[in-house]
């Protein structure tokens, strides 16, 4: 990748723009190639949520990733960008999609040309990926890919109350360059100009939509009982069993609105969105992140074992000391923490933990354990993505045998539920969610996901309710 330093006045003077991108169409006939050039600038903070809804349209990729968390100062702070469109894109099947993955961010950085901002939080070329659960589509799941990786056309973030605006531009030799540097003009004057909030429905149609379990509460809990047998014959020592349901509307779904009802009833939680281009987008409010890395920081989490919040004080106490002190909870919990540690050792890591603690949502609460590791340089993101996914927390042990339970007994494809979703930038910086308490929408229709960790000691009804508790947080928000 080519790294050129630039003023912050990159964007304000057509003539410069001009000089930049000629010179690289030059290049583009020169090599009989195409150049992609990312442009990085920073603008006055806006809501990138409200970019994608002004921007984005259905017949193009877009991508949404967001985590605010309060700040002493009781400031919501945190990371949240949108992208939109495509310059670059790839899709992988197969066991090797995350080195498949990986090599394809790495091909496509060593040609791009870097100019602007970039050495600010979220500027410079990203790349936003979504993997599915599984490494192989089932024939009724064959639209979702194993892998989707974008590098994006636009992308706009917010980060320490200001953003970044990062155009990536593909030049061609017969690129029309006056027409291009029209269109990067007028986009990047209209994200300046954008301070309205969010346009929200009129109408909310929730009381007339139809919901129904895609398999009947039944069916789960007998999954779980059949789990519950397996482990007595130490088959396995932990599954994580999904509950699906499916929601239609009389008018399609708006995932920028719902997306809005999450950022208001779970701000501590990862919001994203991954739309296909194809009218699928798949959303979410996750409180589990898989991993993060920063300048060679990697920060993960083990969070499972979980309990409801009280309606009063005493009740929301009794219910968190019950949680830390259950035997049934804290071995679903222990199981993902061992887990997490073995992985970052097998590649070389040197994991720490730092206390147990709770994790409290609105509706519900976890028992979490932050674990970090300094990372060598030669150990990239995606490498530790492949080696987590997927945990205990959202498949089971030992992994193997868990997932082909999942198969048999889910009958439904998890398709990106419970799956990595986040970003890689040019340094190797990047963060991804788990994608549970999520949802596939398309047009009118809506597949919500939800799982509850089976273990010894689990009783079927008390983790349909849980699941139920989880899929309340989805169908609350969405509209």
């Amino acid at each position: 990748m080519t790294v050129t330093p630039h003023r912050n006045s990159l964007f304000q003077s057509r003539k410069e723009l001009h000089h930049v991108l000629s010179r690289h169409q030059q290049i583009a006939r020169e090599k009989k190639q195409a150049q992609i050039v990312s442009l990085s600038q920073v603008i006055d903070a806006v809501d990138p949520l409200v970019i994608l809804q002004r921007f984005a349209t259905s017949g193009q990729p877009a991508f949404y990733f967001e985590k605010r968390e309060r700040d002493q100062n009781d400031v919501n702070e945190g990371v949240v960008v949108a992208a939109i469109g495509a310059v670059a894109y790839q899709t992988v099947d197969g066991a090797n999609r995350f080195t498949t993955a990986k090599d394809f961010i790495q091909s496509t950085l060593a040609e791009i040309a870097t100019y602007g901002s970039f050495d600010l939080p979220l500027a410079g070329p990203h790349f936003f990926c979504s993997f599915a659960f599984f490494d192989d589509a089932s024939p009724q799941d064959a639209r979702v890919p194993a892998a989707t990786i974008v590098l994006p056309k636009w992308h706009v973030s917010y980060c320490n109350q200001r953003s970044v605006v990062v155009a990536n531009l593909c030049i061609h030799a017969a690129t029309k360059l006056e027409q291009c540097i029209d269109e990067v003009w007028q986009t990047w004057q209209s994200i300046r100009s954008i301070r309205h909030t969010l346009l929200l429905p009129a109408i909310d149609h929730r009381l007339l939509r139809q919901t129904r379990d895609v398999a009947g509460t039944q069916h789960f809990k007998q999954a779980v009982q059949s789990a519950l047998s397996l482990i007595q014959q130490n088959i396995l020592s932990k599954i994580v069993l999904a509950h699906a349901v499916d929601v239609v509307s009389p008018l399609p779904f708006d995932a920028i609105a719902s997306l809005h009802n999450l950022r208001q009833l779970y701000p501590g939680c990862y919001l994203f969105l991954s739309s296909n281009g194809n009218g699928q987008q798949f959303i979410g409010a996750s409180p589990e992140r898989l991993v993060s890395l920063h300048n060679g920081q990697l920060e993960t989490d083990a969070l499972a074992g979980s309990a409801p919040r009280g309606k009063t004080v005493n009740d929301d106490v009794k219910l968190a000391n019950r949680l830390l002190h259950s035997v049934k909870e804290l071995h679903e919990h222990r199981v993902v923490d061992q887990f997490i540690q073995q992985q970052l050792a097998q590649l070389g890591l040197k994991p720490q933990r730092l206390p147990l603690r709770l994790l409290q949502l609105s509706n519900i609460q976890h028992l979490q354990t932050p674990i970090h590791a300094t990372v060598a340089a030669h150990t990239h993101l995606l490498d530790v993505v492949a080696a987590l996914h997927p945990t205990p927390a959202v498949a089971g042990m030992p992994r193997t045998i868990a997932c082909d339970y999942i198969r048999r007994y889910e009958p439904f494809e998890r398709s990106l539920y419970a799956a990595p979703i986040g970003w890689v930038d040019h340094h190797g910086n990047g963060e991804f969610a788990v994608g549970i308490r999520s949802a596939l929408l398309n047009g009118c229709h809506a597949r919500l996901f939800a799982g509850a960790g089976i273990v010894e000691g689990s009783d079927p009804d008390r983790e349909l309710a849980e699941v139920q508790l989880k899929l309340q947080a989805l169908l609350q928000a969405l509209v």
